[in-house]
């Protein structure tokens, strides 16, 4: 039965497509989950409560400006917490999609760089965590004053299945701006949405491989 601490294999998350790569994992003992708490390639779970709490989580926070919907370009603030103990953990972005990225925090690792499209971490401690700030080309225009945001694919996987994760996701823009016509998935068990006039939030907890998207329109400024 695997462990709630055993994760030898690959994180992909993040509106970026951003691909955490653990190199080696030295799980120590942890509480097993059920075989019913995992998905199958192909398969998606979405859950109420989340099976491992203490677990690996991921957190983003995206910036939309006046700019971004003419560019593209958006601002996002990442972080990657309660990892798990690994010798080196690789962070990959799409090159055609980020700009720039910079290593704003980290704690219980022993050393963190950026080289080309991707971070680099090595000697991580069990819980630790990086944060990275980066500029990503993830807003597409679909039709007048309409635009979609994507945000994925997110996975959590383990052997040749996956792992439940939490994402948490935040998305801001000058109020008014924007408005908010409708997510995928949208609210259900697992999936929590909430919006104002000057952003939105969606918060998952779900096993499997994950692409959400934001229908967004123009707001009444």
């Amino acid at each position: 039965m695997p462990s709630r601490s055993q994760t030898g294999s690959a994180f992909i998350t993040g509106i970026a497509a951003c691909c955490l790569l653990l190199a080696f994992t030295h799980a120590g003992p942890a509480r097993a989950l059920d075989f019913s708490d995992l998905a199958r390639e192909g398969e998606l779970k979405f859950f109420s409560q989340r099976p491992d709490p203490q677990a690996y989580r991921y957190e983003s926070r995206v910036r939309i400006s006046e700019d971004s919907l003419s560019s593209g370009l958006v601002g996002l603030s990442t972080c990657h917490r309660a990892l798990d103990p690994n010798a080196r953990i690789v962070i990959a972005f799409n090159p055609q999609r980020v700009r720039h990225i910079a290593i704003i925090s980290t704690e219980g690792v022993g050393d963190a760089r950026v080289v080309d499209h991707r971070v680099e971490v090595s000697q991580v401690q069990r819980g630790g965590s990086i944060c990275i700030d980066l500029v990503s080309q993830a807003l597409e225009r679909t039709g007048e004053d309409r635009w979609r945001l994507h945000a994925g694919p997110l996975m959590r996987r383990y052997l040749d299945g996956y792992l439940p994760m939490q994402a948490s996701l935040s998305f801001q823009w000058p109020e008014g701006l924007l408005a908010l016509r409708e997510t995928r998935p949208g609210p259900q068990p697992g999936v929590q949405v909430a919006s104002t006039r000057s952003g939105a939030r969606i918060d998952l907890v779900f096993a499997g491989r994950l692409n959400a998207a934001l229908e967004l329109e123009s707001g009444s400024r």
